[in-house]
């Protein structure tokens, strides 16, 4: 065979294939010996407890009597028919289109301010952070009272003359409004966290990049537009796909909100407000919740990798 053939060639490179040394399958199974407590831990309580939740879905369950009896697709079926899962579904979706894109696009923002050369930058990228250190509890108690009646909110608009004096709105108690204040608190609440993360990317960006935009006269936006947006483009996508599913599981904001209730008239009710109430509510109904939770795992997966697959086609050069 001459020394040249494609064969040889392939037995040579076969040959010289580098192989793992002692050391490190040593470092390996150590590695591995270290994870395994963790994996252990998660199978446990992850692991069997999705199972049993797919095993509690084809259930009807009551937690009274500790009964469990075998229905087949009936809670998946019953699910279609459901007018107040469709009503919580449109809800969460609605919520997650508002809350997503406004939150990504006002932390991009607020980093790139923040990133410029701007007096007092220091000061206030440490009152922009202030918003993550408080509970989401606290914070909907908070933005509560700004919108009720008397708050701050009425106050100001009557003052401004928006509204007649003694006339304030609502904001609570409409159906119309309600959602709308609780998307706008979420939003006051993780553009900081995101704000943080473009920060730390956008000062790791090369200056050069800019020097050379410059030289060729490039303009801000352009400069915004064809370095800054593309080099954050993988915490662009972790921002769209963890606040795709924050957004979808909110439950502690609706529930404070609402008392639990959803109101007023289903307007605040979420998909996990939904499986609360039917989990533990007075319907004890867990094996339907446990239906809905499936459904809504599904739902996030399904928007999670379409959002994912959509960011990464997007061509940004």
């Amino acid at each position: 065979m001459p020394s040249g053939s494609p064969q040889s060639t392939a037995v040579t490179a076969v040959r010289k294939r580098p192989r793992h040394t002692k050391r490190q399958l040593q470092e390996w199974r150590q590695g591995y010996v270290f994870l395994l407590p963790a994996v252990v831990i998660l199978g446990i309580f992850i692991g069997i407890s999705a199972i049993f939740v797919v095993y509690l879905s084809f259930c009807k369950v009551n937690l009274f009597t500790n009964s469990y009896t075998f229905v087949k697709l009936d809670n998946y079926l019953r699910l279609f028919e459901d007018e107040y899962a469709r009503t919580a579904l449109l809800n969460s979706l609605k919520f997650s289109a508002v809350v997503v894109p406004s939150q990504t696009i006002i932390a991009l923002i607020i980093a790139s301010v923040l990133n410029s050369k701007i007096r007092g930058k220091t000061f206030f990228r440490a009152v922009y952070f202030l918003p993550t250190l408080t509970s989401s509890s606290a914070l909907t108690i908070i933005f509560m009272f700004m919108f009720s009646v008397t708050g701050p909110i009425n106050t100001i608009l009557i003052n401004m003359g928006i509204l007649p004096e003694g006339e304030g709105i609502n904001f609570l108690n409409n159906p119309a409004v309600a959602l709308q204040v609780i998307m706008i608190m979420n939003i006051w609440s993780t553009v900081p966290q995101y704000t943080t993360m473009y920060l730390a990317s956008l000062q790791d960006l090369p200056a050069s990049l800019y020097e050379a935009a410059d030289i060729d006269g490039a303009g801000t936006f352009e400069k915004f537009k064809s370095i800054t947006i593309p080099y954050l483009k993988p915490i662009t996508t972790y921002v769209l796909l963890t606040g795709i599913i924050g957004t979808l599981q909110m439950f502690d904001q609706a529930y404070i909100f609402s008392n639990g209730s959803g109101g007023p008239a289903n307007s605040t009710l979420t998909v996990s407000l939904m499986v609360y109430r039917y989990a533990f509510g007075t319907t004890n109904a867990m094996g339907y919740a446990s239906t809905i939770a499936i459904v809504l795992a599904i739902v996030i997966m399904v928007v999670s990798l379409i959002a994912e697959k959509l960011n990464d086609a997007e061509k940004w050069y």
